[in-house]
């Protein structure tokens, strides 16, 4: 079984910013693997389904980004899983947009949704799949990544939500390391 927690802020006013990539790719994955809706728990809202023989829990947690490791906490405890059962998605500022990226383990690069899951999770040793938003060119990062997606951007975002949801049905199936050899890779965007 996995958890997949997808980080982003609660809220209409957040939905279409590069800090909710988290939430718009555990969407994603959702509707094509047709999970039953999300519910509310794990002062977030999740949904189980089953990808191919393995149990997946979705997680969107609702305590806002940088107390993100309230929420995975709180699911990883209830299923009784542990880090090498975690998958964190998330919006990152050092890959350029579209870029997809799976590691396992390493440091928060300053994001502190993953900061705060190392810190109330017990430490840095689960699976990430990053997406790529870009680093900005003049304004400040936190203004960049709570707005919205530029136009062009918008316009190709389906594209990699649909990459990311094949990237993360490939770590549920077939593990980390086989889905870093098929998705580490450059998008042409």
């Amino acid at each position: 079984m996995y958890l997949v927690a997808g980080l982003g802020n609660p809220g209409a006013k957040y939905a279409r910013n590069r800090h909710n990539a988290g939430f718009m790719v555990l969407e994603s994955f959702a509707s094509e693997h047709h999970a039953p809706a999300f519910r509310e728990r794990f002062q977030g809202s999740f949904t189980k389904l089953n990808v191919s023989g393995t149990d997946v829990v979705l997680l969107k947690p609702a305590t806002f980004m940088n107390l993100s490791g309230r929420s995975v906490q709180q699911g990883l405890h209830f299923f009784k899983l542990g880090l090498p059962d975690l998958v964190v998605v998330y919006d990152e500022i050092d890959l350029p947009f579209g870029t997809l990226k799976i590691k396992r383990g390493g440091g928060t690069a300053g994001h502190r949704g993953v900061a705060s899951i190392v810190e109330t999770c017990g430490g840095p040793d689960f699976c990430r799949l990053r997406v790529g938003v870009g680093r900005p060119q003049s304004a400040a990062v936190e203004h960049h990544v709570l707005s919205d997606f530029s136009g062009p951007e918008s316009t190709a975002l389906p594209s990699v939500l649909e990459r990311a949801s094949a990237a993360l049905t490939d770590i549920v199936i077939r593990g980390a390391q086989a889905a870093m050899n098929v998705h580490n890779q450059k998008t042409d965007s």
